[in-house]
């Protein structure tokens, strides 16, 4: 996936667009992680047990943009969304906690494929304003690349093409 700094979904493909079961039925132009994280009703069966971790670190990722460019109007116009839609982002984001992007393992609870854990590193992509390359990894022949492997195969044609969609 190809994010932007407040996380919006700019370009995936296929099974990473999938991997978040059901923020492919929404419209390109709302297909954000925090959005999905703290508003879409599949997003807390997903994580279920690191459920606690990922809105925590959402919200601390936000956090550290907060720091680096506090009036920005991209931030602003998501963390306002959210502060009215989720108490639970509203009691988070005022705990100031920062966390920057790492590399570590998620595990996901997905209503098509089942359970996987798959490795990811999120890059920053140089000449851009803060867009990073978050990259899912499992090992080749795995039952968790097998799963990914699904997902991209199983995609509907407008989870292929989701920037013709931004138009």
């Amino acid at each position: 996936m190809i994010l932007s700094r407040t996380m919006d979904i700019l370009a995936a493909n296929p099974a990473g667009l999938r991997l978040y079961a059901g923020v492919e039925d929404w419209p390109a132009r709302h297909r954000n992680l925090a959005r999905y994280v703290f508003l879409h009703p599949a997003a807390r069966a997903l994580f279920d047990d690191a459920w606690n971790s990922q809105v925590r670190g959402c919200v601390a990722r936000l956090r550290a943009l907060a720091g680096t460019d506090p009036d920005a109007p991209d931030l602003a116009a998501l963390a306002g969304e959210l502060l009215l839609k989720s108490p639970e982002f509203a009691r988070l984001w005022e705990r100031y906690d920062v966390r920057p992007h790492t590399s570590a393992t998620k595990t996901f609870h997905h209503p098509d494929v089942g359970d996987l854990t798959l490795g990811y590193q999120s890059m920053l992509l140089e000449g851009t304003p803060g867009q990073r390359l978050s990259a899912y990894h499992a090992q080749p022949g795995s039952p968790d690349h097998d799963a990914m492997v699904l997902l991209d195969l199983t995609a509907p044609t407008r989870a292929r093409h989701p920037a013709s969609e931004r138009l």
